[in-house]
């Protein structure tokens, strides 16, 4: 079983009672700062007491050693996000992007003076084309959502500019990205959904019956988010341009993919990558990220700005784009997760293919294994290869036992497993959406199956032990609704109801 820390940790608030002495001030210092606060310092600025705890160091880090101890990630175990791919984070990166050479850099910099750093993101933006079959790249986005939203709206600049505003029509295929139509949406588009079949490809009968004039462009992934290579892509490509749309890539899961096949290649004229994802920068709660942007040359003066150039004597930050959509960040993205991925790809070279190729035969052993499994279904494509994700559905489980998807992903973590992705894809009923990338040996996979099999094993033979799931973590099985509440800022009711008692929650 997964050992976890103590599970009542109180609240620094609450640790004693009794003032402890955790330094000392000088009286001649004491002194000085009371002469401070008199003579410089409006007296009804002057607080005379400060509400915090008052520990020892010793206290206060036994807190927060414990509070990380009840924490899960990918350095603890397996954290198999379909869609979001959480791959290990080598310490080597970790280790040379915090070194102060990188640290005490800033971005108002004069550029002669970042030379290096300016120099890693001209070679990332060339290697990033060459891996995407793209012709630029810029880096600017600081996460894969704004990389979407630049993209759709280089899109909707690109018709303005050529006279034609009436196409305002994004379609979107129900295995597309789930973030997709949220992008299309801000960017002023239409959201038209396009079925997919009973293989798990985009419906191509449906989605020429859609095209128009108004067809702005296409947003979706290969692989899907069913983990199945699109087909047809090339007759996608082929029809979407024939009536004057755009091809948009999500590179969420470019990871299938590396070093074997290219959006390029496939007809995609867009492209946005995620560094936090495929080229291994840590990733997770909405950053740090890096959501580069790849286009084919007639897009290039569209391009967020800046770009970084090169002129023959220096590495330079270019904001002369034409036609540029302007700004998406602040300065020139976040430099550190993108050298971070630079470090990745040079140190894995042409054996870059092989995260791809170990990937997909990880996932494709561990799908053999589950699908086996008493209650799991596969809903699409189920005599199909799967790439570097699988959706299996607990539809049948449910029915049989009470258990549901969400049940299984909270008895997982009984086991030291952080769960999949739930309930996504849309179209696949009570769906885990697994991805365990090329990071995990045979080992992890084995004990993932074998959890899912002793777990499945006990919904058929005592439901409620797995409904009242989990029991082994510092927070056992919370209230979806409330933990889902906009006014919660903690998922722990104890917290809550604790803090509600000090300060107002209610705003």
């Amino acid at each position: 079983m997964f050992r976890q820390a103590k599970w009542d940790e109180p609240l620094l608030q609450e640790i004693t009672k009794y003032p402890r002495k955790s330094f000392v001030i000088d009286e001649e210092f004491r002194d000085i700062a009371k002469e401070i606060l008199k003579n410089k310092v409006p007296k009804e600025l002057i607080r005379s007491s400060l509400d915090i705890p008052d520990l020892s160091e010793i206290e206060v880090v036994r807190h927060f050693v414990r509070l990380s101890e009840m924490s899960f990630g990918v350095d603890v175990g397996p954290v198999p996000l379909g869609s979001c791919t959480m791959k290990y984070n080598p310490k080597i990166c970790e280790e040379l992007v915090l070194c102060d050479d990188v640290m005490m850099l800033h971005p108002y910099q004069d550029e002669d003076t970042i030379q290096g750093i300016l120099e890693i993101m001209y070679i990332m933006q060339k290697w990033l084309a060459e891996i995407t079959g793209m012709d630029v790249c810029c880096l600017q986005p600081p996460a894969g959502a704004s990389g979407e939203f630049a993209g759709a709206l280089i899109i909707r600049k690109y018709h303005l500019d050529h006279g034609e505003e009436f196409r305002d029509e994004m379609l979107i295929p129900e295995n597309a990205h789930g973030s997709n139509p949220a992008s299309a949406a801000m960017a002023g588009f239409k959201v038209i959904n396009i079925p997919i079949d009973e293989e798990g490809n985009v419906d191509f009968d449906a989605l020429k019956a859609v095209l128009s004039k108004r067809t702005a462009g296409i947003m979706l992934t290969n692989p899907n988010t069913l983990g199945l290579f699109e087909t047809r892509i090339l007759d996608i490509a082929k029809e979407v341009h024939n009536v004057g749309g755009l091809l948009y890539y999500d590179g969420a899961n470019l990871n299938a993919i590396l070093g074997i096949s290219r959006p390029g290649d496939m007809g995609f004229d867009i492209v946005h990558l995620n560094l936090h994802k495929t080229f291994s920068a840590p990733h997770g709660s909405g950053g740090p990220g890096a959501g580069v942007l790849c286009v084919k040359n007639f897009l290039k003066d569209y391009l967020p700005a800046p770009i970084v150039d090169f002129n023959g004597r220096k590495y330079y930050l270019r904001y002369d784009i034409p036609k540029s959509i302007g700004r998406i960040s602040w300065y020139y993205g976040n430099v550190l997760p993108i050298l971070k991925a630079f470090i990745y790809i040079a140190s894995l070279g042409p054996a870059l293919r092989e995260v791809a190729e170990v990937a997909v035969l990880n996932t494709n052993y561990l799908l053999s294994k589950l699908r086996k499994l008493r209650g799991v279904e596969l809903i699409y494509g189920v005599n199909r290869w799967r790439k570097h994700e699988f959706v299996i559905s607990f539809r049948k489980l449910l029915k049989e036992t009470g258990v549901s998807a969400e049940d299984i992903a909270k008895a997982l973590l009984d086991y030291g497993i952080h769960s999949p992705t739930i309930y996504f894809p849309l179209v696949v009923p009570e769906a885990h959406m697994i991805e365990v990338t090329e990071c995990e040996p045979i080992e992890e996979l084995n004990r993932i199956a074998k959890a899912y099999e002793e777990i499945i094993k006990k919904a058929y033979e005592r439901p409620n032990e797995i409904k009242s799931s989990p029991r082994n973590t510092a927070i056992k099985r919370l209230n979806a609704v409330m933990a889902n509440h906009p006014k919660t800022l903690t998922p722990t009711y104890k917290y809550i109801f604790r803090l509600r008692s000090q300060y107002d929650l209610s705003k």
